[in-house]
């Protein structure tokens, strides 16, 4: 870490000395200095009836995980460093603590004329993401930036070509987030748009393409080659040191439709395969999205001619197919370690409590999907919403079909949510209901567990009280017999103006169901939450108890298993 930080130094020195000899410009400009904090406290406080009971409740009773961000600005040079600080954390692993503390991230960036030049620590994705995404997702601890090189150059306005060399943050082998993973990634993409016919008359097309590779360091490389040696002589296969992936994309838009694609292809590289058994296999992706919008229909007219009503139409689709495309680091790597590719779940991001219970994360081994949604908007105070969407295995990861004889695919996911938005003057009315199919028996890989069946039902009611003032009012009921059971959620809200909010809620599993397994209390539980909030000169201050059960969490998508958590939180989100 003394060497990471003397080299920036150094670095910062060098350039510094460079431009103050080269530009008068330097010494005129001052420069521009920003800069965020985030930090999170946790204190524990033991419950073993919703089970939270694990290591961190036992011996550290608290952790604090912190990121100061800071960027300077100067003479076209754009210098970056980030100082994470983790003291006794459970984001690395759930069921432990992690401290450590030193520079996550650093950057310095030029822009040269038509080529911006970046070493250290960066960003990026090829595509939409699903070949190659380097990102961070701080709620639930990921962190996959690549430290290394990249140039990027523009070869016109509308055209641009990038490449890129690197190691992802995060070794598993030496269990820190300070380190580097000694396997090499590299990529090269393309990309533009360009309007077709004069202004655009026949519509604008955005075409793109990407190539990748990532390698095998020879530690590896050995490690592998004992496991494959390991195995039945039919099963044994020699393994690569590179895979390369390669993707194709497009967007083409013209009036009110929309319609996009992407093709991603990688190189057969050893996976763990459907029976946790390394195989040699390739692997792709088709991604497909259509959107279609009506700005304005008007029906009925006044008596002065005008239209009485109006409304506008939207409709979004995507479909995926997932086949063998696991893209990790290393081929050891697994859950969220490791990723290199980026695949979402293809449904519907739910933001309330007792909706987003149950999610849908991506199968890299092997799914399809379908999600669609409609939306009217019908004069200023209606909003009508319909989503469905759809996803299941392969039928190579199916289950055997005696009638037939053969594989057939199994169904993953599934679901249907609407709502209803009104708005009269001070108040806003929301209504819905939601249902969901979930096979917890493999997402969770708990074959003692049924398919949960889910009807949710939920409202929303908002009164403006006054300027800057607001009570908000939202409720659930999930009714399932299977998984934990049934729950019932109520949280209220109110805004004392535009600095101070406070809400309180309480989760409660009314209509409880128990796996042997599971370690909760077969009894009514109560998952409890008291929030007060303050936000004042571009900080943010969140001060909150709760009790939150186990379950999936996700964040942008990403979805990881989480314990129970009973405790208080507090939060600073700060930028200067």
């Amino acid at each position: 870490m003394k060497l990471k930080f003397a080299v920036i130094v150094f670095l910062f020195c060098f350039i510094n000395n460079q431009v103050s000899a080269q530009e008068k410009s330097w010494s005129e400009d001052q420069g521009q200095f920003s800069g965020n904090l985030l930090l999170n406290y946790q204190k524990y406080i033991r419950d073993d009836k919703i089970g939270a009971n694990t290591r961190v409740y036992k011996e550290n009773t608290s952790s604090v995980d912190a990121w100061l961000f800071m960027k300077y600005s100067r003479g076209g040079y754009d210098f970056i460093a980030r100082f994470d600080a983790f003291n006794n954390s459970p984001l690395l692993d759930p069921l432990d603590a992690y401290t450590a503390h030193g520079i996550g991230f650093w950057q310095i960036s030029k822009q040269h004329k038509n080529l911006n030049i970046t070493v250290g620590s960066f960003y990026d994705q090829l595509g939409s993401g699903i070949l190659f995404r380097a990102y961070e997702q701080r709620q639930i601890g990921i962190d996959y930036s690549l430290q290394g090189i990249r140039l990027i150059y523009n070869l016109s306005p509308n055209w641009r070509i990038k490449a890129f060399s690197g190691n992802q943050k995060g070794n598993k082998q030496s269990n820190t987030r300070f380190d580097y993973t000694p396997q090499v990634i590299s990529g090269i993409n393309i990309d533009g748009f360009q309007d077709i016919g004069k202004n655009g008359k026949y519509g604008s097309l955005q075409l793109g393409a990407s190539g990748l590779n990532r390698n095998i360091d020879a530690g590896t490389m050995t490690e592998l080659v004992s496991i494959i040696e390991s195995y039945d002589r039919e099963d044994q296969f020699f393994p690569k040191y590179n895979v390369y992936g390669f993707n194709g994309y497009f967007n083409y838009s013209i009036g009110n439709w929309n319609i996009g694609g992407e093709a991603n292809f990688k190189t057969p590289e050893a996976i763990v395969n459907f029976d946790n058994k390394l195989a040699l296999k390739g692997g792709k992706v088709y991604y497909g999205t259509l959107g279609w919008g009506m700005p304005s229909i008007t029906w009925g007219n006044d008596e002065k001619g005008r239209a009485k009503n109006r409304m506008s139409l939207g409709l979004n689709l995507q479909l995926r197919h997932v086949d063998h495309f696991p893209l990790r680091a290393s081929p050891r790597d697994n859950l969220l370690n490791g990723l290199i590719s980026y695949l979402p779940s293809l449904t519907k991001q739910n933001t309330y409590r007792l909706m987003a219970r149950y999610n849908a994360p991506a199968q890299d081994l092997g799914e399809n999907g379908i999600q669609g949604e409609l939306t009217a908007k019908i004069n200023k105070g209606t909003r009508i919403t319909l989503n469905a969407s759809y996803v299941q295995s392969l039928a190579s990861n199916g289950e055997f079909d005696s009638s037939s004889m053969s594989m057939k695919p199994v169904q993953l996911f599934r679901e249907y949510n609407g709502q209803l938005i009104q708005s009269v003057g001070k108040h806003q009315l929301k209504l819905g209901l939601q249902s969901i199919f979930y096979n917890q028996a493999r997402y969770e890989q708990e074959p003692e567990y049924e398919p949960v069946y889910t009807i949710t039902p939920f409202v929303e009611w908002l009164h403006k009280v006054g300027r800057g003032k607001s009570l908000r009012i939202e409720a659930q009921y999930l009714k399932t017999d299977k998984d934990q059971g049934s729950f019932a959620n109520l949280l209220i809200e109110y805004y004392f103006n535009k600095e101070w909010s406070m809400s309180i809620g309480d989760m409660v599993n009314i209509e409880p169901h128990r796996y042997e397994r599971m370690t909760i209390e077969n009894t009514i539980l109560h998952y409890p939450m008291v929030f007060v909030s303050y936000n004042h000169d571009n900080s943010f201050y969140t001060l909150s108890f709760l009790k939150q059960q186990q379950g999936v969490n996700c964040s942008g998508g990403i979805c990881r298993e989480e314990p129970a958590f009973s405790g208080v939180r507090f939060t600073v989100s700060s930028n200067f």
